[in-house]
């Protein structure tokens, strides 16, 4: 069963170069799986505010957001959750990776590896869509 409401969230695909910061989820949904840095909005925080937030909280790492990328609809029955997840394309900064908050593992990866890295396609996806937005930028 599902709360009673879907639940604003963001994600962040950050790019350095060629690589993508991934993160390994500590908590459901997904518990255990690579995935973006990410999650709640606050209430009264802006989402591109609530992208960079999540993205220091969950990996130390400071990025500028260049363009939102997709809305997506992460429905997770078995977390009991609908997230509706606002996906930014960044840039990195600054910062190397340092899991924190709810990731228990942070990393740069090679975005010709997501498909055997990240186990939902959504998430690989939106990286294929940041990487080319990148590219043409």
């Amino acid at each position: 069963m599902l709360e009673s409401q879907p639940i604003p969230a963001v994600g962040v695909v950050c790019l350095r170069g060629d690589d993508v910061l991934l993160i390994r989820r500590g908590r459901p949904p997904r518990q255990g799986e690579w995935s973006l840095p990410g999650g709640r909005i606050e209430p009264g925080e802006g989402v591109r505010e609530a992208a960079l937030r999540e993205l220091r909280e969950e990996t130390g790492v400071e990025a500028e957001l260049i363009g939102l990328i997709d809305v997506v609809d992460g429905v997770f029955p078995d977390a009991g959750r609908h997230y509706v997840l606002i996906d930014y394309a960044a840039r990195w900064i600054n910062g190397e990776p340092v899991a924190g908050d709810d990731a228990v593992e942070a990393a740069f990866h090679p975005v010709s590896t997501v498909d055997d890295l990240v186990a939902w396609s959504e998430t690989v996806r939106v990286i294929r869509l940041a990487a080319k937005m990148t590219a043409s930028s």
